[in-house]
């Protein structure tokens, strides 16, 4: 079999399936180990599939997002908290330290970091979301929502959210988004969020950027910055070496969880 043939295969089974192993190519085309890299690397640099740890995924449309999410709260995405994200969470609250002015993502994982924050820690957490401010009321920490005009999910994107926020000086900041590249950034599928984004940047001494494997290796519609602008970069077990050791030649700190 030809490689053009064996990669459109490839390419069909995960259209099928939405996604495939090195092993199940292994299998299917009695060819070695390095062939299934091979085979993948070359697809991912066409933007044909989305590199992971051990395989690939169906390449996402870059305007891609769950149904109804964008008018959910952070804690109404969290019906179920999966292992990937508790562990991506737990990873980043051992980088706050007592006395942090930290900012929380308006996004799950924010709302995780929350619920997870231990109780007795004593950090001013700044969030532009009602529901992650409720988490954090019964514990010690001071908190500071930004104020505006409400979104339905709970946020606040404004000018009055964004004009507080460039009153603040943060330690470190806690930050996501649809996708994340080395070549294009971060990125996301609404403009809404940017502005304020760029601002918490621009003010923290250190950024943290949180990405699960599905994130990474795949773009969103609209840049918020470079991936160069993350301190670190907190992520799975699962996320695909190419793509961290590109993140690490651009000067971000890796951290698998």
């Amino acid at each position: 079999m030809f490689k053009e043939e064996r990669h459109a295969e490839i390419l069909r089974y995960i259209e099928e399936n939405g996604s495939i192993t090195t092993s199940k190519i292994q299998k299917m085309f009695s060819v070695g180990y390095g062939t299934c890299m091979n085979d993948l690397d070359e697809l991912a640099a066409k933007g044909l599939v989305q590199r992971t740890h051990g395989g690939a995924l169906k390449m996402k449309q870059v305007g891609y997002a769950p149904d109804g999410i964008r008018t959910l709260s952070s804690k109404e995405r969290c019906t179920e908290i999966t292992d990937n994200y508790l562990a991506i969470a737990r990873k980043a609250i051992e980088r706050i330290e007592k006395n942090d002015v930290i900012y929380l993502t308006s996004a799950s994982l924010g709302y995780i970091i929350a619920k997870e924050l231990p109780a007795d820690l004593f950090v001013t957490v700044v969030v532009n979301s009602i529901s992650i401010a409720e988490e954090l009321r019964p514990k010690q920490c001071r908190v500071i929502v930004t104020g505006g005009e409400m979104h339905e999910n709970g946020n606040f994107y404004d000018d009055f959210a964004s004009a507080m926020l460039r009153r603040i000086k943060f330690d470190k900041c806690f930050i996501t988004s649809a996708a994340c590249t080395p070549s294009f950034g971060l990125s996301v599928q609404t403009a809404r969020n940017i502005g304020l984004m760029n601002i918490v940047i621009e003010n923290s001494r250190t950024v943290i950027g949180m990405y699960p494997a599905a994130k990474l290796g795949c773009d969103s519609i609209l840049q918020i910055c470079p991936a160069s602008a993350m301190d670190i970069l907190i992520t799975e077990s699962e996320a695909d070496d190419t793509v961290c050791s590109a993140l690490t030649e651009l000067g971000v700190d890796v951290i698998k969880a």
